[in-house]
């Protein structure tokens, strides 16, 4: 058994999801003709990921957003090679999306430290620009955060998340009794006696017609691709968003949200996710329970009960399947063992890819490198 405490739990104060700002790589030093000399090459900029940043500290820091590097130095007779302009460093969070203006990606930023060039210094002047130094690149960039945390919660609203977020993390989210949807992403940590964090995210919660941006649609379906796993949470009440929709079952619940992440991208449902099946301390819990995991067992003799539009191209295979009630508590330790089974074990799998990718490499490399014909000198040099 894992025991873990949960520490704490931050709610983002007008969150910022995306900003778009303005770069421009410093100018080159003028060269010195009589003498040959070379100005210095303009700074750059760069984007550069940081644990404890966040992009409205950016904004905040930066209210201009713009960052122009340092211009090179000029030639000069005590010193014919002139200086490096200095590069300007712009500080984002960890799980940035770098993109140009027309929308290409130019990078991404997933651990700290990570850095992306995204304006070149301009040359400074020498014989082949007539001594005269160009100009730095001029780029307007966009900055996408999309990771958010090691698990995404994901539900209809009203079905717990904000309560078992609470449960998890010791955190006082806005609860009530009505549908309704968080507006903000949610993060709470889940910290282990041996010093593991993890990290959940209750983000803006999805409606059906989600994949089309209704409600907070993309804003959703954006974070949730990189959050590491999923945590499906339904109420196993079933859930119906006002009088004038329609009640759909737990079940049925399970289904569209499926169908709601294969509409935005496919490659969701390949995601590890785990269900939290909330409300277990209610009369009838139990009877319904059953009826539930006989439908996710044998799912294509249900699929019936949906029009065809509803029904996702693949299943999702949940890795565990947990009883819980974010009111009582009950079935939470569990829930937080799972969560840290399922990540253990998927970064293991992941290591294990990545060594035979290398390995693989490797024996590509080797072979390439033997079935090349013998060089016609008689002398070779070892790479």
């Amino acid at each position: 058994m894992v025991h873990c405490s949960c520490v704490w739990f931050r709610k983002y104060g007008n969150f910022i999801d995306n900003l778009r700002i303005f770069t421009r790589g410093g100018t080159g030093g003028m060269g010195y003709p009589r003498l040959g000399g070379e100005g210095g090459k303009g700074g750059d900029v760069w984007v550069v990921a940081h644990k404890r940043m966040t992009l409205k500290q950016l904004k905040d820091k930066y209210p201009q957003k713009r960052f122009v590097a340092g211009e090179g130095a000029n030639s000069r007779v005590s010193a014919l090679k002139g200086s490096k302009g200095k590069d300007c460093e712009i500080p984002v969070p960890v799980g940035i999306s770098v993109t140009d203006e027309n929308g290409k990606v130019i990078g991404e930023l997933n651990k700290e430290q990570d850095r992306i060039l995204v304006a070149e210094g301009g040359l400074g002047g020498k014989l082949l620009t007539n001594f005269l130094p160009l100009k730095g690149q001029k780029r307007v960039i966009r900055l996408d955060l999309k990771l958010i945390a090691d698990i995404g919660l994901v539900g209809f609203p009203n079905a717990g998340k904000s309560s078992l977020l609470s449960q998890i993390s010791h955190a006082k989210p806005a609860i009530a009794d009505y549908a309704f949807t968080t507006l903000k992403p949610e993060l709470g940590k889940i910290m282990y006696n041996d010093f593991k964090q993890i990290s959940v995210a209750d983000l803006p919660g999805l409606i059906e017609g989600a994949h089309m941006n209704k409600g907070m649609g993309h804003k959703f379906l954006k974070h949730i691709e990189r959050t590491r796993q999923l945590l499906f949470v339904v109420d196993i009440f079933g859930f119906q968003l006002s009088s004038q929709t329609q009640y759909r079952t737990a079940f049925e619940t399970i289904i569209l949200l499926v169908k709601e992440l294969e509409l935005y991208k496919e490659e969701l449902q390949r995601k590890p996710a785990l269900l939290a099946v909330n409300k277990m301390d209610l009369p009838g819990a139990q009877d319904k329970f059953h009826i539930l995991m006989h439908q996710l067992q044998n799912p294509k003799e249900f699929l019936h009960l949906f029009e065809k539009n509803m029904i996702p191209k693949r299943t999702m295979e949940f890795q565990h399947i947990i009883p819980i009630s974010a009111t009582t508590g009950e079935g939470i330790d569990e829930l937080k063992n799972y969560i840290r089974k399922s990540l253990d074990e998927h970064a293991n799998q992941e290591d294990d890819v990545y060594h035979k990718k290398q390995l693989l490499n490797l024996q590509i490399s080797n072979t390439v490198s033997y079935s090349k014909p013998p060089p016609k000198s008689p002398v070779t040099s070892p790479r």
